[in-house]
């Protein structure tokens, strides 16, 4: 048995076209829209993403409005322009890229954020509802993967996940968002971590294996129970001379013995990865229809 790969580009491409049709309704309306970014130095990475999503915003009709402040750019005045951008009704969402100078406080610069404009979904008023169940913005990544499960085919309910990794932007979000009583919801959820005793054991009777702990080959074909769904959110750099660059990137899943075994797995890259910028344009256009309903 050979696993059916989720393709995670077109996954992404069906929800921009969706939010494209959506964002131009709104414009009849007269409502378009706004996502502020602001990018605080020049991490060739960050600004990478930052230009990506920015692409992104205009490919489906939102306004951006770009911020690219000098790295020294100080605490004080990098939360006058949250504070600007708050107070802007242009704008629906505010993303802050991360991560920021060693002199800046992320946390401060995260809970200056209106919880109604965090489009990130990391603002603790944010999380606090997630974990509640009550209408939120989810953080984008985990929403993506719960997007491609939905998408796939793939049934949470009553199913064991075993999530591996602990982190606040995947791990714990989206073992929240698996066991809330929703259509997406309803699963036995596990989460392995570095102090795990045997992660194998857990993996072995999971029915759905979600590996988020940023190291390669975190999860073998000998992991994996027949049939199991993966999802691999893994994005790792290794050597490869063949490459132009020099190296190659790689998932936390040996992504060629594990499909042998699984059903469904997302591949690395061009699986979880293109649908983090697709759910931040998706709460943005959501902000913005929130934003107009209470006009």
């Amino acid at each position: 048995m050979t696993a059916r790969i989720i393709d995670g580009k077109q996954t992404a491409s069906d929800i921009r076209a969706e939010l494209k049709a959506e964002v131009a309704s709104l414009k009849t309306k007269n409502i378009v829209p706004g996502l502020a970014v602001i990018l605080v130095g020049n991490d060739p990475a960050s600004k990478s993403y930052v230009t990506a999503k920015e692409k992104a915003c205009e490919e489906i009709g939102i306004f951006s409005d770009d911020n690219r402040l000098p790295a020294d750019t100080s605490e004080e005045d990098l939360l006058a322009l949250v504070e600007k951008m708050n107070n802007d009704p242009k704008i629906n969402g505010i993303l802050v890229q991360l991560p920021l100078p060693k002199h800046i406080d992320e946390s401060k610069v995260l809970l200056a954020i209106n919880p109604e404009k965090d489009v990130d979904g990391f603002h603790p008023t944010n999380i606090g509802k997630m974990v509640a169940g009550e209408k939120a913005f989810l953080p984008c990544t985990p929403n993506g993967i719960i997007q491609l499960l939905k998408r796939s085919g793939v049934k949470t309910d009553g199913a064991e996940v075993v999530v591996i990794g602990r982190s606040n932007i995947v791990g714990k979000p989206i073992a929240n968002m698996l066991i809330q009583k929703s259509d997406t919801g309803n699963a036995t959820v596990t989460i392995c971590h570095t102090r795990t005793k045997n992660i194998a054991a857990h993996t072995k009777r999971a029915d759905i294996i979600i590996a988020a702990a940023g190291r390669p080959n975190t999860v073998t074909a000998d992991m994996v129970k027949p049939g199991a769904v993966v999802i691999d959110v893994g994005v790792n750099r290794i050597e490869d001379s063949t490459k132009k660059t020099g190296f190659r990137l790689v998932g936390d899943v040996d992504f060629e013995a594990v499909k042998e075994i699984a059903s469904l797995i997302t591949p690395v890259p061009g699986g979880v990865g293109p649908m983090t910028i697709t759910m931040l344009l998706f709460n943005t256009v959501e902000s913005a229809k929130s934003a107009a309903a209470q006009i």
